[in-house]
């Protein structure tokens, strides 16, 4: 049971995990997992299947231009499918669509979202294709809005279907119930933290009432620079001068604050912004979600901020934390679950990305994985695949070879 999520909705109980580390060799489909996530994301809190300026800042640039979804090889449309589970004020969520996004780098295509589906507590409530079918909502009644009439919404409803903007937050937040709706997309923007680039990560624990020169001080977040060996000079939190954004400041012997990335490594200026996000991402309960999260951070500094997601007296909202890496040493039975260890392997031929866990060999048998095992040793004598030789010897060689011959 260790590092296990649970919550009871209803007499069922729900099981989640705290964590998640996803392996694989370069260019195997790694970042498409949190890709596609940030982009999910992104149609729910933008209401439609449309390109264009976006709610959020994100180094993602699919979130804006959804023709570079489709897989280059295709010949002919296929549908892109996402869906999502999760807990929210005690409400178990399932929402899902398919689209039609045309091929490639096919900016000008005629999308259509194709199906909509959205559930509570395993309850279907609406399901949409060429028409809208609507579930029991006796379950959901006192979430309906007021003026809630079924025969004359669903005949509204029906006639009024775009293709290319999502039922959720149109007629269904207008017509059935705003409060699903917001409480969905609230939990996308707040508690559905993506970051495709690690170094974006920032401080997003913002005061409102903070001015310009106001130094912003948190106890915890000092104590916690401290510990991570910053002693030299202060380190204090303000708004930025070309924007509302607070920042690290790193204080001068004579009191000058200047920029922290002016004057810091960049492996401090990456613990600055990550630890207030790590403790908002706890406090909150969230779920943060970042491609090579322990980019230049020291191995002692991130197996502390995994074991604080695994502890149950820090951990008590339910937070997790998921994240790409090539960093072995977290292929660790003392670190991870089998089942919170994850694998992506590319099909060279096909181009199609495989997911799985470690916990899919099972324990006995000729691929069975033992909890005794050495998981990295294992890992790298390519027992449960998602490796890659790679060795450039020859290549370099063939090169050196080439210049002697020309210089000669």
């Amino acid at each position: 049971e260790y590092s296990v999520l649970k919550t009871r909705i209803g007499k069922k109980e729900y099981k989640g995990l705290s964590s998640a580390v996803i392996y694989g060799p370069n260019a195997s489909g790694k970042t498409n997992i949190i890709s596609a996530l940030e982009v999910l994301k992104g149609i729910v809190l933008r209401g439609n299947i449309k390109n264009g300026d976006f709610v959020f800042d994100s180094a993602n640039e699919t979130v804006k231009r959804l023709e570079l979804i489709p897989n280059l090889s295709l010949k002919e449309p296929q549908p892109v499918e996402f869906e999502i589970k999760f807990v929210e004020g005690g409400v178990l969520y399932q929402y899902g669509i398919e689209i039609d996004l045309g091929l490639f780098l096919d900016g000008e295509y005629n999308r259509k979202i194709l199906s909509e589906k959205l559930s509570v507590n395993e309850k279907m409530v609406f399901e949409r294709t060429d028409s809208l079918k609507i579930g029991d909502l006796n379950k959901i009644s006192n979430l309906l809005i007021s003026a809630f009439d079924k025969n004359a919404s669903m005949k509204m409803a029906q006639n009024n279907l775009n293709e290319e903007e999502l039922f959720l937050t149109g007629m269904f937040k207008s017509l059935y119930s705003a409060q699903i709706a917001n409480n969905i997309t609230e939990w996308f923007r707040n508690k559905c933290k993506v970051f495709l680039r690690a170094n974006l990560m920032v401080i997003s624990l913002q005061p409102k009432n903070t001015s310009k020169n106001q130094v912003f001080m948190d106890e915890t977040f000092q104590k916690a620079i401290e510990h991570f060996g910053i002693h030299g000079n202060e380190i204090v939190y303000m708004k930025s001068k070309d924007s509302n954004e607070i920042i690290p400041y790193s204080v001068l012997p004579d009191n000058r604050a200047i920029p922290a990335d002016m004057f810091e490594s960049y492996g401090t200026e990456r613990f600055l912004n990550i630890f207030p996000l790590i403790v908002q991402t706890l406090q909150s309960g969230a779920t943060l979600i970042v491609d090579e999260f322990d980019a230049s951070l020291h191995p002692m500094a991130l197996m502390s901020i995994v074991g604080a997601f695994h502890n149950d007296e820090i951990n008590k909202k339910g937070a997790q934390l998921i994240f790409n890496t090539h960093n072995p040493i977290f292929l660790n039975r003392n670190l991870f679950r089998r089942d919170e260890i994850k694998f992506v392997d590319r099909d060279d031929e096909t181009g199609i990305s495989n997911h799985y866990s470690l916990s899919d060999f099972g324990t006995s048998g000729p691929n069975g994985v033992r909890n005794t095992e050495d998981y990295m040793k294992n890992y790298f004598v390519n027992r449960y695949g998602s490796v890659r030789n790679v060795d450039f010897s020859d290549i370099l060689k063939e090169r050196m070879g080439t210049e002697t011959n020309e210089e000669g």
